[in-house]
């Protein structure tokens, strides 16, 4: 009975961690990037806590009760308890693992259409100059040509 408490525990904070990474990488992850990361991780560990603590609460009033108003001897029921305190772990993994492989995936994408991903630096559309040569900052100089002071850029 204990371990199926336990399953149905995980089975949650794993179908809330995949919504929260998935809902949270496209609304917030793409436009403010590491920051909305971390703090959605830290938000579903707080959501895996607080589920927790309202699965421990729920029955409890119940079982308080038939202990303090049963006769003595009286078998019946404990409310549930989580006992194996690891799938607490299970919301933020999964937050995070959907977001590592939604960035993963939208890198991809973007290298595959001859883009870089947001935060790369290139000329919009992500085309190359001909002669491959790229402008300082990574922006590539029109015609090909090294924009003045290309050859301090660090990229080059």
């Amino acid at each position: 009975m204990f371990i199926v408490a336990d399953a149905w525990f995980a089975l949650i904070a794993a179908v809330g961690g995949l919504i929260t990474g998935s809902l949270g990488y496209r609304l917030l992850v793409r436009r403010a990037g590491p920051a909305a990361t971390a703090g959605l991780v830290l938000g579903a560990l707080v959501a895996a806590l607080l589920a927790w603590w309202v699965g421990d609460n729920i029955g409890l009033g119940t079982y308080n009760h038939l202990l303090a108003s049963s006769p003595a001897g009286t078998v019946f029921h404990s409310s549930l308890a989580l006992g194996a305190k690891s799938v607490l772990a299970f919301w933020p993994l999964c937050t995070a693992g959907v977001i590592l492989l939604a960035e993963m995936g939208a890198r991809r994408a973007a290298r595959a259409s001859g883009q870089h991903a947001p935060g790369g630096q290139h000329a919009p559309g992500g085309q190359h100059a001909p002669g491959g040569q790229h402008a300082p900052g990574g922006q590539d100089a029109p015609g090909g040509q090294d924009a003045p002071g290309a050859a301090d850029d660090p990229d080059t």
